[in-house]
């Protein structure tokens, strides 16, 4: 198994799934962790808290500049509440700079619906018997609503090709507590 991201399918029967149809965007990126009995929040949580320093100064960067079109400033991927556990987490909570739509052991549903575009991640835990490994699947769902939108992702999508699996890669392969 990979121990290192890779680009992936979407996980059959996800959540996510449901939510291809007329999507701008999409990808997925999986790696196995070791970390089994952990929903798939927690894995979130676990690897937004390592994000890699050069990912959130683009964020900052991205902030400063979407403030003067008029895009919220969304903060750093690594703004988590301190302590709160990952089940705790409900519909309309912030974790980092995403909203919470939907939280079950093995999917959490984050995103942000704003004026010029709708993300929302897929965050997917399957067990693997055969190995005992736990896959870690990381789908992102994008509709842009409009031409800031579509201005917005043209550097976007190159960046997230990028940022997604570095921000991933601290899952794999390393024992975590809960």
């Amino acid at each position: 198994m990979h121990h290192h991201p890779v680009e992936s399918a979407v996980p059959p029967g996800s959540r996510i799934a449901q939510r291809l149809a007329g999507a701008s965007f999409h990808d997925s990126w999986s790696i196995v962790s070791d970390a089994k009995g952990l929903s798939a929040l927690d894995h979130f949580i676990l690897a937004a808290r390592k994000t890699p320093r050069w990912i959130e100064i683009c964020m900052r960067a991205r902030n400063l500049v979407g403030g003067l079109v008029g895009l919220k400033n969304l903060g750093t991927l690594s703004a988590l509440k301190p302590g709160k556990p990952a089940a705790s987490y409900g519909p309309g909570d912030r974790v980092g700079i995403f909203t919470v739509f939907e939280n079950t052991f093995d999917e959490a549903l984050i995103g942000d619906d704003d004026k010029h575009l709708k993300v929302v991640l897929s965050i997917h835990r399957k067990s693997d018997i055969s190995s005992l490994d736990t896959v870690i699947t990381v789908t992102t769902v994008v509709h842009v609503k409009n031409a800031l939108g579509r201005l917005y992702m043209l550097p976007v999508k190159p960046m997230h090709r990028l940022i997604a699996p570095a921000v991933l890669s601290s899952l794999g392969g390393r024992t975590h507590a809960a």
